[in-house]
């Protein structure tokens, strides 16, 4: 386990997948902020422009709410990024057939899924909090964080939804012959959850609810009212590891 897990984390440094995901979750954490902070000076620069149009922009006042809400806007595309990189874990190992020798010499298959997920949740994790820390430590520096209510719950709710994106995508990528069959699959896990809470009954016992961080921020959420999809997610997290565990042990390599 701890060879495999020394592997796992050469072969992100190696293929540059840890490079290029760092980039983006700091660049993301930055434009958050950024953002809130440009836009009176672009709705100013713009205004003269609109006014001929006969639209008149008034005093535009930001604070650490706008830049929460561009966080709340950027992470579905940052875990849309992380899931794309590393797409390729486990089918680009099994084209190259480079489990075959450590599995014939007596690694543990349930090892390799473990390897690969700690890899994975840990590489979320972090990347995660450094994108959600930088947006904090520049709404602190230029705002105040205190305008916003739960601002570390939200924050871990958002987190526990990519914690169960990753799931599904272990599960497939343990049953999938193809990255492209992966992507489709965890792909449609989440949007079947976007969907189906669509309806009222359904939208407290999904996932899909953990998204709603703004909500939680501007007080229109109660905290409890997570604690339901919380669960969800987490109970649905540990079934889709222990079928990925089942399936990979019946997998033909």
């Amino acid at each position: 386990m701890t060879a495999f897990l020394k592997k796992e984390w050469m072969e992100w440094i190696r293929s540059g997948r840890l490079t290029v995901l760092t980039l983006v979750f700091v660049l993301f954490g930055i434009m958050n902020p950024a953002i809130a902070k440009l836009t009176p000076w672009l709705m100013e620069t713009l205004s003269d422009s609109l006014a001929d149009t006969g639209l008149v922009v008034s005093e535009v006042t930001v604070n650490a709410m706008n830049s929460w809400a561009q966080f709340y806007k950027n992470m579905p595309m940052g875990l849309l990024i992380f899931i794309l990189v590393c797409g390729g874990c486990f089918t680009a190992e099994y084209d190259r057939g480079t489990l075959i020798p450590v599995v014939t010499k007596g690694l543990s298959r349930r090892k390799i899924v473990g390897a690969k997920a700690v890899a994975l949740f840990g590489a979320w994790t972090t990347l995660y909090f450094l994108f959600y820390g930088i947006t904090y430590g520049y709404n602190a520096y230029f705002w105040d964080n205190s305008i916003a209510e739960h601002v570390f719950l939200g924050a871990a709710c958002t987190w526990m939804f990519g914690v169960w994106v990753i799931s599904f995508f272990i599960l497939f990528s343990a049953v999938a012959k193809n990255s492209a069959q992966v992507l489709f699959g965890t792909g449609s896990a989440a949007v079947g959850a976007y969907v189906l809470g669509m309806f009222p009954r359904l939208a407290s016992f999904l996932p899909a609810r953990l998204m709603e961080g703004m909500a939680l921020l501007q007080g229109i959420n109660e905290a409890a009212d997570y604690s339901v999809s919380m669960a969800a997610a987490g109970v649905m997290s540990i079934v889709c590891l222990a079928l990925a565990v089942w399936c990979f042990d019946r997998r033909r390599l």
